[in-house]
């Protein structure tokens, strides 16, 4: 099948031609103001088919608010603001995403959920945090953003790096398949073209390897197979501790 697999992926780079000089012309930058409107309808659905996975994940989110404090969430690509349902009302919520074009879409999601504070929004990668301060969050939440960031690892440390020491970092997150099923094949075949549709997400990567080589001191993480089409359908979500 590698070999099959090969062929397969050479076609569909040749074939993705048109979107690499789409990209090296600076176009594709048309495509960033429309991916949010792409990602808010996507996300009604996802929400519906990962509501109770979702919900069990945020339970333990009370956990690691001091007695007597409030909830501090920093959201590493929060995008519409999709998760905000699952946050302990009174929660203070810091906002980040690389892409301004969601404010609109992170607008509407706020307003519907005033129970929480919004601290602010902040444009930044996952990789470069530097405007947020070391130490200054109890939780750092990150749902279907590492399959997009250009360096998994420096991501995980910076969401260490704002942690308070006892937080957490809170996860959910599409991974790459097992080597022998088809959904592997196709992932590989594919990945070319889907990074562009995706704006930069790649449907190879072996997350959770990074989590465990990230330093916390505590992981709890599951893989699943999620109720989706097979390209994103082998998830890993859980918690880890600083």
């Amino acid at each position: 099948m590698s070999l099959l697999m090969k062929c397969c992926t050479l076609i569909v780079k040749v074939l993705c031609l048109p979107l690499h000089l789409i990209e090296a012309v600076g176009l594709y930058a048309i495509y960033k103001r429309v991916f949010p409107f792409c990602v808010y309808r996507i996300s009604i659905t996802y929400n519906k088919k990962m509501h109770d996975k979702k919900k069990e994940l945020f339970r333990s989110l009370p956990e690691f608010c001091k007695p007597g404090g409030r909830l501090t969430i920093l959201e590493i690509g929060c995008g519409s603001g999709t998760n905000f349902q699952f946050y302990p009302p009174g929660s203070k919520v810091i906002c980040t995403d690389p892409n301004p074009h969601f404010q609109k879409y992170l607008k509407k999601s706020m307003d519907e959920n005033d129970c929480l504070t919004y601290e602010k929004f902040v444009v930044a990668s996952g990789e470069d945090m530097g405007s947020v301060e070391s130490e200054s969050v109890d939780v750092v939440v990150c749902t279907l953003v590492l399959c997009s960031v250009t360096d998994t690892a420096q991501t995980l440390r910076e969401a260490r790096r704002m942690l308070k020491p006892g937080g957490a970092f809170f996860f959910l997150e599409h991974v790459v398949a097992d080597p022998s099923t088809w959904s592997y094949f196709f992932q590989h075949v594919l990945q070319p073209a889907w990074y562009y549709f995706g704006d930069g997400c790649e449907v190879t990567r072996e997350t959770w390897k990074h989590l465990e080589a990230a330093g916390f001191s505590e992981l709890k993480l599951r893989h699943i197979q999620a109720p989706l089409m097979f390209m994103i359908k082998p998830h890993i979500y859980g918690y880890a501790v600083k």
